[in-house]
């Protein structure tokens, strides 16, 4: 009988902030319920992580957001602890907050420098040399976090065309041109404008790939934007606020999960400490706001879909833990089911 290896969560937190660094934890499918395994510091503020599957095997990456920014490789092929595939590599770039894979490469947002890194990854999932830099310009009207670009996602769309590069200091969202065999950063296509002050810091495609949800941070709104993968074209549509009517103290929107049937999507709310639960209809061009549930602890970092899509999983970096959720099928509402303790949380991936 072929062994089928267990779902594991993998979990980044700051260890300049009191975390254990990229911790491992158990899962349990029939409850989602996490039990911690083991934890590493090797890699410093390990803020976000990804995972691939390569000819070698699956392969966690994690960014190092760090002023010299790097990122690291890990073998989680078997059932230990995963094991560093070499030394963490630089991104050319200072504090990435997010990675995400495309064929044959590493990507990088470097909140820091304002800038989009790739680095070329070999058969076996070893990050190599930064192949190039993409270097954003533009600032927005806030006096203190938009002086300048800040980087803070590239995310490839799934025609595997095009990157989406999210940058919080322009109030903008940049379509790229992705081409490995050029073996060099992305190149820019186009740059869509938000209303001044948004400060985007997330987006996240709709299932159907014609629709992308874009997350403010500075004014917490989503915004629903058409995509026209033909042409690299990423249209606004509307917007909405990820907050409840009436709230007046400062929050910022933080992460969004987008439910595999295309009917739900959550948004979670550093501050007001909640997951802004909102209906989407069949198209998935309206979203409807539906209501606000407690994040089950404070400042909710990352909201990620656990495996079989049936449970929210939020990372809540102050309050130092991992919080899981049962979706109502029906409403989309989640429920708090459980916690563990991670100080300093700041995201969960699974493999």
């Amino acid at each position: 009988m072929e062994h089928r290896r267990a779902v594991r969560a993998f979990i980044g937190s700051f260890t300049s902030a009191g975390g254990r660094g990229k911790g491992t934890a158990a899962l349990d499918p029939a409850t989602g319920a996490l039990t911690e395994a083991s934890a590493t510091a090797a890699v410093a503020d390990p803020s976000y992580l990804a995972t691939a599957t390569t000819e070698s095997g699956p392969v966690l990456y994690a960014v190092s957001e760090t002023e010299e920014g790097a990122v690291a490789a890990f073998d989680i092929g078997g059932d230990g602890p995963p094991r560093p595939l070499g030394e963490p590599v630089p991104v050319l770039g200072s504090g990435p907050t997010h990675l995400s894979l495309a064929p044959g490469l590493v990507l990088t947002a470097n909140y820091g420098s304002g800038s989009v890194s790739a680095l070329s990854v070999d058969r076996g999932g070893r990050p190599g040399t930064a192949l190039g830099v993409l270097r954003h310009e533009g600032r927005g009207p806030h006096p203190e976090r938009q002086g300048e670009p800040h980087a803070h996602q590239v995310l490839p769309d799934p025609s595997g065309q095009w990157v989406l590069t999210v940058d919080l200091g322009t109030d903008s969202v940049r379509v790229c041109a992705l081409d490995p065999a050029a073996a060099a950063a992305p190149a820019l296509r186009s740059e869509t404008a938000l209303p001044p002050g948004t400060g985007p810091r997330h987006l996240a495609f709709h299932p159907g790939g014609e629709h992308v949800y874009v997350l403010g941070e500075l004014c917490p709104t989503l915004t629903v934007c058409r995509w026209d993968a033909g042409r690299g074209v990423l249209e606004p549509l509307g917007e909405a606020s990820v907050l409840p009517d009436g709230h007046e103290l400062p929050s910022y929107a933080s992460a969004l999960a987008v439910s595999r049937d295309g009917r739900f999507l959550w948004a979670a709310n550093r501050g007001h400490d909640s997951i802004a639960v909102f209906r989407l209809d069949a198209g998935g061009e309206k979203a409807e706001h539906v209501t606000t549930v407690p994040c089950g602890g404070h400042w909710p970092r990352d909201l990620v879909l656990g495996p079989t899509g049936t449970r929210l999983y939020a990372a809540n970096e102050r309050s130092g833990d991992v919080t899981w959720f049962d979706i109502d099928a029906e409403t989309g509402v989640p429920h708090r089911a459980g916690s563990l303790a991670v100080p300093a949380a700041t995201c969960v991936v699974f493999a």
